[in-house]
């Protein structure tokens, strides 16, 4: 006769069975990734020095003057993103391309890797230009109270991306094509009317090109809404898997997630434009830079300031997001009713977040809970509802 096991007992079984050489390999390249993390800082400061000291956006902006400062504001903007991508570039090869690849999380080739990279460099300077420009626009027009209204901007240029993503930003990157007929495509198709997206919002994108990571999202807002499912997850997961983890996605739509944010990231802006208010000098004069805050010369100095800020309050944005996914993760367990297949798609993602992290680790630096307590909790689902065994 088979002992019962636990809920944990099961849990830790299923990590596990990934053998003790994939849960190395997980957790050295999931410290790693709290390495590059740190790392960024530092070369987002080496950045800033190089374009400082050389007075590299001072020379463009001198082109202008005092004239057309919006024009000025929108070139200088892009040339900074433009000239802060390059002298990164290395770096984000080794931490992007290589460690990936290295991590055999990859197959995506270097010509391939540049030519998307480019595409999301053109986005970047074009959107991102747009969006300084309207920051120092009103730096300059609404006084001390500057930092409120750019928080409020910032807000709006995140509903408009959300917006726009899926339908302009997201195909080019990806194919994006209809689920063909099948099970998989009736199973996806409950699940959109749970969340009253349309069936013909319904799509396979070749994730594969860039990854081998299994996944699935659920994307937009209003009709731009859609459900799409990599096709490594065709090719990896069992239905039970595909209908576990699209329900988990679907779950952040469904419990208004996206809106969620879409409040919370006005707030940090406004938070962080109001301590860039207070810290530009100082942090100025130790890069050395005599830019002036309405100067958009004085980017770099911005660049540091963010870089900083968004390094410390990653522990909260994390918490946040994790929030996020136990709530998902439940309304899964509550729509789907599929726990042993959540929690095997759960182990699946293992191999690029350790999962097993002490719980300083996890506080720190994960933007989902360990994948053995989202496992535990799952087969604790699983234990308070026995009819559904």
């Amino acid at each position: 006769m088979t002992a019962t096991l636990t809920p944990a007992q099961e849990a830790a079984r299923l990590v596990d069975t990934l053998g003790p050489d994939a849960l190395a390999q997980a957790q050295a390249y999931t410290t790693g990734n709290h390495w590059v993390l740190l790392i960024n800082l530092g070369v987002s400061l080496l950045v800033a020095l190089v374009m400082v000291r050389l007075r590299l956006l001072d020379r463009i902006a001198a082109r202008f003057g005092d004239q057309r400062r919006v024009l000025a504001s929108f070139t200088v903007g892009t040339a900074f993103l433009l000239i802060s991508g390059v002298l990164a570039l290395p770096w984000e090869l080794y931490t992007d391309w290589y460690r990936e690849r290295a991590y055999g999380l990859s197959s995506q080739p270097l010509g391939d890797f540049l030519g998307q990279m480019a595409i999301g460099e053109a986005i970047s300077m074009t959107l991102g230009g747009l969006f300084l420009a309207g920051v120092y626009a009103l730096i300059r027009r609404a006084g001390q109270r500057w930092w409120l209204w750019s928080g409020g901007f910032a807000g709006i240029v995140t509903l408009l991306g959300l917006l726009i993503g899926p339908a302009l930003i997201e195909p080019l990157f990806n194919e994006y094509k209809p689920v063909p007929p099948g099970e998989v495509r009736t199973a996806l198709e409950a699940i959109a009317d749970d969340v009253d997206i349309p069936h013909d919002r319904i799509f396979m994108y070749d994730g594969s090109r860039q990854s081998d990571r299994f996944t699935a999202n659920v994307s937009g807002i209003g009709p731009t809404a859609r459900i799409a499912i990599s096709d490594v997850a065709l090719k990896q997961a069992s239905i039970a898997e595909v209908r576990a983890v699209t329900g988990h996605e679907a779950g952040h739509y469904k419990l208004g997630h996206i809106w969620r944010y879409a409040v919370i990231f006005p707030v940090l802006a406004m938070a962080f434009f109001f301590l860039l208010n207070r810290l530009f000098a100082p942090t100025a004069r130790l890069l050395g830079s005599d830019a002036k805050l309405d100067e958009p010369r004085g980017l770099p100095v911005f660049a540091v300031v963010g870089s900083v800020l968004g390094l410390l309050v990653t522990p909260l944005t994390n918490t946040l997001t994790r929030i996020g996914e136990t709530e998902a993760d439940r309304y899964s367990l509550m729509t789907v009713n599929e726990p042993d297949a959540l929690a095997t798609a759960l182990v699946k993602t293992a191999e690029y977040r350790y999962p097993r992290p002490s719980a300083l680790e996890e506080a720190l630096f994960y933007t989902h809970p360990s994948v053995e307590k989202r496992a535990l909790r799952a087969m604790e689902w699983k234990a308070a509802h026995p009819a559904n065994k």
